[in-house]
């Protein structure tokens, strides 16, 4: 696990991003990662960035269709959520995306009731923008998961190149309960390429969890080289990049499309997992073998 990164640090730490923007200086700095190898197969494991955090390559998304404390993973109940979680889980599948918004926290701690606490991680998200809400939040949703530690917390949907100004209690808020051991990693989840870019250039953003697919369908700008560009300098930073909207939110439905979006995403080499919505176990074994033969044919 890293070092946890202090305000001063990352007072520092972003002072001297700035200028390095500001002086037009490359994100290929010092100690930037070199692009992803392709992955052995679809069960295989990877590290979030730097920070040391090591998870499957597909993760189960909670949030399709998802606001209001619904999502159409709720909608399945308690029972039919729990079936598609199992099922990932014995197929390799130990990322699991929740947030308080889809209210799929006691979803996923019925789904994993009796499952060591070592075999899976959880990323969710906070609205919080002060440190006393995440805190609070940060506490409720351990309780609602069940558990004593989440892996990934992200701020949650940033819309706004300036949203760190509104949102520096709650980091400070985040980064605290990363030298407290209570979360792993902090970061964001970006609506917009401004605040895409924002998160880019902050060291607070550990991991990020970005919309990208090869038809800009439901992204954070309509041309995927754009977006692109921006998850390789958060690479070279040494940022973990976990992909969404991989099929567009079900847009992408028809074969052919499926497999060029997973082709897309996975020969970026700078995206480390990606999370798909699942709904049923089919799609879970659907997903699986069409990540196995991506990976083949860009091996070939």
């Amino acid at each position: 696990m890293t070092p946890a990164l202090n305000r001063r640090d990352f007072l520092a730490s972003s002072a001297a991003a700035a200028a390095l923007a500001a002086a037009g200086g490359s994100s290929r700095a010092a100690g930037a990662l070199a692009k992803n190898a392709l992955p052995a197969g679809p069960q295989a494991r990877v590290t979030l960035g730097k920070t040391g955090i090591e998870t499957s390559l597909i993760g189960m998304g909670s949030g399709t269709v998802g606001g209001g404390q619904s999502s159409n993973q709720t909608k399945l109940g308690v029972k039919g959520f729990t079936k598609v979680v199992r099922h990932a889980l014995d197929h390799g599948v130990t990322l699991f995306d929740v947030a308080d918004q889809y209210g799929s926290h006691v979803y996923l701690r019925e789904a994993l009731k009796g499952v060591p606490r070592d075999r899976y991680q959880i990323q969710t998200k906070t609205h919080a923008t002060d440190a006393v809400t995440a805190r609070d939040h940060l506490q409720r949703y351990c309780l609602e998961l069940g558990v004593e530690y989440i892996d990934v917390l992200l701020l949650h949907c940033m819309t706004k190149s300036g949203w760190d100004h509104e949102h520096t209690g709650a980091m400070e808020a985040l980064m605290k309960a990363k030298e407290e051991g209570l979360i792993r990693a902090h970061g964001t989840s970006c609506h917009g390429m401004d605040p895409l870019k924002t998160s880019a250039q902050l060291p607070f953003v550990e991991v990020d969890l970005a919309r990208i697919n090869p038809e800009g369908l439901i992204m954070d700008d309509k041309k995927p080289d754009e977006v692109a560009s921006v998850l390789e300098e958060m690479h070279n930073a040494g940022k973990g990049v976990i992909g969404m909207k991989i099929l567009g939110e079900g847009k992408i439905n028809e074969p052919g499309r499926i497999d060029a979006s997973l082709r897309y995403v996975l020969g970026l080499g700078t995206v480390d997992a990606f999370i798909i919505g699942f709904q049923s176990t089919d799609q879970v074994d659907d997903i699986l073998k069409r990540t196995e033969d991506a990976i083949t044919f860009l091996k070939a």
